[in-house]
């Protein structure tokens, strides 16, 4: 079978190393791809949005099955491309159409959709600059943290959490002015949840559903969770606290109704949907929606797949992922994002990488690299997620930080205390 990784991060590389371990597999691309996909598969200087460039790679190489792994080509409506060209409505796409993927590509269009499926969520309200009086009148009605989020994408940056009510009203005024842009025009302003955080991933065929590992990333730049928030620092699966009868509630509350919700739209999706959820008092409530696999939780959940996963792949773009079961492996995977000085402000890119053949027991994930002649430079902010198997979560993390060490570029930053509160 030949396969289509689209994206160019960790989590693609992570998709690449995991569909590479199948017998099924017969070529791999991967458009753009970075330093580390290239030697699992053949690269392809291609943009995520570029779907005329898409469909050219897909029928000059025989591309069976097109694997999306960023939200932005799934929001611009690649899925429908595929289903709407003729010579492309062969080729099996994971991942959702345009319609299924409102639910991270539209704050309020999720947030109305949890309501509607009695999925228990934080309460909300949506406000434009048009409405901006009566939106500082219910800031004014929540306790404090105030949380504001921009309602269309803005790469990771549109959630602000703020204590104090004047700011809060201060930010709304400036988001729907243009702060992120188009995308915050719209802001959905919600009841901050209190609790423990984690994420939950489901693969579905818009008919039948697999659960995947759970896993709880770590958003800020600091030790303790402090300091500006990040793409993510580091990951753990499986989550202690989310025993099996937590699980079960996220399953009957949330998975369930979610997947009917879509199925009751008549939306077709097939692909992954990850669930931010917040564990309150051990009750799930959902946080937002992604349409696609997490970054860096890619790099602890698809470690933890037994299931041969081209098969999987396949049996969700045929529809028959209901026949399947799937098996885990029950270890701890622990994940350390290496980032280059700066981020997730400004930074320098092109440091050359060294060290990564000195690397054993641990699995690197490139996120933002690229060859250069003969060595491999930083291409981003978090450059490699060293993942590492373990018996529990601090032998797995002892693993992770003695193979960071062997990892050098000038600038190199990582936090110290992934899973500190576990």
């Amino acid at each position: 079978m030949n396969i289509l990784i689209i994206g160019a991060g960790g989590r693609e590389h992570a998709l690449a190393w995991k569909l590479a371990q199948s017998p099924q597999l017969e070529s791999l691309f991967i458009a753009p791809g970075n330093a580390g996909t290239a030697a699992l598969g053949t690269n392809v200087p291609v943009g995520v949005e570029d779907f005329e460039g898409i469909k050219k790679l897909v029928l000059d190489r025989g591309i069976d099955l097109v694997v999306v792994g960023p939200e932005a080509p799934l929001v611009a409506g690649i899925a429908d491309f595929f289903k709407a060209d003729p010579e492309l409505q062969g080729v099996g796409v994971i991942g959702p159409t345009k319609a299924g993927a409102r639910l991270e590509g539209s704050k309020d269009v999720a947030k109305i959709f949890m309501e509607e499926n009695n999925i228990p969520t934080g309460k909300f309200r949506t406000f434009i600059e048009y409405t901006l009086s009566e939106g500082n009148e219910y800031l004014a009605q929540l306790n404090a943290p105030y949380v504001l989020k921009a309602d269309g994408l803005a790469a990771g940056k549109g959630v602000l959490i703020i204590n104090n009510l004047e700011e809060a009203q201060q930010e709304l005024e400036n988001m729907v002015k243009g702060k992120f842009g188009e995308a915050s025009k719209k802001v959905v302003v919600e009841e901050h949840l209190s609790g423990i955080e984690l994420s939950v991933f489901v693969l579905t065929d818009g008919e039948g559903y697999v659960i995947l590992p759970e896993a709880k990333d770590y958003k800020r730049i600091g030790e303790g969770d402090t300091g500006l928030n990040t793409g993510g620092m580091g990951a753990i699966s499986p989550v202690p606290f989310a025993d099996r009868a937590f699980l079960q509630k996220v399953e009957e509350r949330i998975v369930k109704p979610t997947i009917e919700g879509l199925k009751d739209r008549a939306i077709d999706y097939k692909g992954f949907i990850f669930i931010g959820l917040m564990n309150k008092g051990g009750d799930p409530y959902v946080i937002e929606y992604n349409v696609r696999l997490g970054d860096p939780e890619s790099e602890v959940v698809l470690p933890r797949i037994k299931t041969d996963f081209v098969e999987l792949m396949k049996a969700t773009a045929e529809g028959r992922l209901s026949e399947m079961e799937i098996e885990l492996d029950n270890r701890t995977v622990a994940t350390v994002m290496l980032v280059s000085g700066g981020y997730p402000g400004s930074y320098e890119k092109g440091k050359e990488i060294t060290g990564l053949d000195q690397v054993e027991g641990s699995v690197m994930f490139h996120a933002g690299t690229k060859p250069d002649g003969d060595k491999v430079v930083t291409s981003g902010g978090r450059v490699i997620a060293v993942s590492s198997y373990g018996s529990s979560i601090k032998e797995a993390l002892d693993t992770c930080y003695k193979s960071a060490e062997k990892i050098r570029f000038e600038g190199k930053y990582n936090r110290s205390d992934i899973g500190f509160d576990l």
